[in-house]
């Protein structure tokens, strides 16, 4: 039996429960090549509607090529052609990966060990393994060597050197694990990226982001994706097609619509020759791509043989691998990308590694489902926020920032749906998701709508991701289907500078235990909103303060982060309190923040009844001598309900 496999230190998952070291063994002990029950040589693997190229004979490499390895001369991005397939997707992810060792040998486990042996010959079982990462786990595909064919050329992906297979039989394991090879004819670089990775794709749009027309945006996209590139990220482009009669359409300068192009370098250039290049300053920030067709590039400036090259030295030239032959791939400035390309997909490897050198991410990851249910306790298929009374019945994830500001990195995937495409239902579901920021000591469900903060957009594509800036505080991430009542998993994940502890949000209320009828129950719900302060006094030298807020009742109390160099702090903090004691009033006060002890800036005490208040009161010291004994004011909304799960 096996139970998996390890890579890099995870679990690989026998896709099928197939076992490539069992199968492997079992043929060699046999005497014969192995035949995929899972994945037959017929029309069934090539297509889930109809064969639309005619009677095609299925291959080993043996009776393809006198000498058949996996690689010939190592992996290249120019090993790869595009098929019969509109694949370009896919070959333009082969290619980023194939300029990856650290990337491709984990596609490609044991690539020596799978390597054609000439000197054991009764050792090849005509098996291979490819693995791809899947929903949060690496997948182990088996295939057999047997590939499609007509007039004895393959059909589909091919390499430069017939000897060589490797391209070939990863995309038989792809379409294997998608349900057959039809299943590629369109789709996502970004999917395919992710699956060779287990990275996060980040799509940009380089015409509705405005990177044409701002020199200083364009600027810093390059640096981000001059980042990616440096940290073994995969990069792909693409020029929009506005019409099905607009796909791979040709352009004047050589480059074609709705085509998928692999990014193979990005560097800066230096110009000139000798010792005047080395000390000027000056250098032309440029990309290179190529065509998974492997032919057809660019014929504008910096393209093969152009006259531009000419500023650049030979030893610069050769250290760039500039070639003048049509072999699909080419060099153009920056400049003349964002000109040209309207989309771009950076996948990132998000490094979690304390041993690293660069930004080291922490990581949260979740799966969670969609799923209807009669109860609308229970429903967790609510859809979109104009669904407004089912909204809040989807899944709910409470995650912290305990920084005064940090980056965040948030991606939902859904359960990949290509291999049901025979049965009708291949179709993604468009999905997104909202992030509310609530109260600082939240731990049930949300049953009314905080203070949204951000939100993806909705689109029917494996992934959706967002980079946003979140302040300091709690946040519940809401992860829907646009339309309500529609099933499917998902994985949500979500990258932070410090630990976010994201955890799914299931109670609605307080549970009952053993223990209430002894210490009772709560039977009000209150939330406290420290909007803001105004007019505090300034204790510190330089006449301001550094002001928090605390909240309390009943035993509980919420803090808020320290606000720097201010008299009127915009706290905006809420509480949550579930109370067993209605007489009991809240209070609220603020201190002052010093490095040896804090001191006190006022507060203020409130009884609490059923509704809603919003005041803006004059902050009162300790002892209430008198209404207006400290400078500054506090402005809170505060709303209470017996019914617990309101809030």
């Amino acid at each position: 039996m096996c139970c998996g496999v390890h890579v890099s230190g995870r679990m690989a998952t026998p896709y099928e429960g197939q076992c490539f070291s069992a199968l492997r063994g079992r043929s060699q002990t046999e005497g014969r090549l192995f035949e995929d029950p899972l994945f037959p040589a017929t029309d069934r693997s090539l297509f889930y509607q109809s064969n639309q190229i005619g009677t095609v004979a299925w291959k080993r490499p043996k009776e393809l090529s006198r000498k058949p390895r996996l690689f010939v001369d190592g992996l290249s991005a120019h090993d790869l052609h595009q098929g019969r397939l509109g694949n370009c997707w896919f070959v333009a992810a082969c290619s980023s990966l194939a300029s990856r060792d650290a990337l491709w040998q984990k596609v490609i486990p044991d690539w020596k060990d799978q390597e054609w042996d000439e000197t054991r010959p009764a050792a090849y079982a005509g098996i291979f393994h490819f693995r791809f990462w899947r929903l949060g786990e690496w997948v182990d595909v088996v295939i057999d060597d047997r590939l499609p064919t007509l007039d004895g050329e393959l059909v589909y992906c091919h390499s430069n050197d017939r000897d060589e297979f490797w391209s070939a039989l990863v995309e038989k394991a792809y379409a294997k694990m998608c349900g057959c090879y039809e299943a590629l004819d369109g789709g996502n670089t970004a999917d395919a990226l992710v699956d060779f990775t287990g990275g996060v794709s980040e799509p940009l749009d380089l015409l509705e982001d405005g990177y044409r027309d701002q020199e200083d945006k364009q600027s810093q996209l390059f640096e981000r994706v001059l980042k990616v590139h440096e940290r073994g990220g995969l990069i792909s482009c693409s020029i929009r097609a506005d019409s099905a009669a607009d796909m791979e359409a040709r352009l004047a300068c050589g480059l074609v619509k709705g085509h998928a192009y692999a990014v193979t370098d990005v560097r800066r250039v230096r110009l000139g020759r000798g010792l005047l290049a080395f000390f000027r300053s000056d250098r032309l920030t440029m990309i290179r791509m190529r065509n998974p067709w492997g032919q057809r590039e660019w014929t504008g400036p910096w393209s093969d043989g152009s006259e531009e090259w000419k500023k650049v030295s030979q030893s610069e030239r050769e250290k760039m691998g500039v070639t003048v032959q049509d072999d699909g791939e080419f060099w153009m400035t920056f400049t003349d990308f964002i000109s040209n390309f309207t989309d771009l997909i950076l996948c990132r490897l998000i490094n979690t590694s304390y041993l690293s050198f660069h930004k080291t991410w922490e990581e949260a990851v979740l799966r969670g489902s969609w799923c209807r249910h009669d109860d609308p306790r229970l429903n967790r298929a609510g859809g979109c926020t104009n669904n407004k009374h089912s909204f809040l019945q989807n899944p709910q994830y409470v995650f912290d920032v305990k920084k005064w500001e940090d980056e965040a990195l948030i991606c939902l995937q859904q359960r990949d749906r290509r291999a049901t495409l025979r049965d009708g239902r291949g179709q993604n579901l468009a999905i997104g998701f909202e992030i509310h920021r609530v109260e600082l000591n939240r731990t049930y469900r949300m049953h009314v709508p905080q203070q949204k903060v951000q939100g993806s957009v909705y689109i029917n594509s494996r992934s959706v991701f967002l980079r946003t800036d979140l302040k300091e505080g709690r946040y519940v991430i809401i992860p829907t289907t646009f339309d309500p009542g529609l099933e499917g998993d998902f994985l949500l994940r979500i990258f932070t500078d410090l630990p976010s502890d994201c955890r799914e949000l299931t109670l609605h209320e307080p549970p009952r235990t053993c223990w209430s009828g002894l210490c009772g129950y709560p039977s009000l719900v209150t939330q406290v909103h420290v909007l803001q302060a105004d007019g505090l006094a300034g204790q510190d030298s330089d006449g301001v303060s550094d002001p928090y807020v605390i909240i309390r009742c009943e035993g509980q109390k919420v803090c808020s982060p320290v606000h720097k160099n201010t008299r009127s702090p915009a706290f905006d903090t809420k509480g949550l309190f579930y109370r067993k004691r209605a007489n009991l009033p809240v209070s609220i006060q603020i201190f002052n923040h010093n490095i040896l002890s804090d001191s006190f800036l006022g507060q203020l005490t409130l009884s609490t009844e059923e509704g809603e208040i919003h005041r803006t009161l004059h902050l009162k010291d300790k002892a209430h001598r008198r209404d207006n004994d400290l400078p500054g004011t506090i402005t809170v909304s505060m709303v209470t309900s017996t019914v617990l799960s309101s809030i």
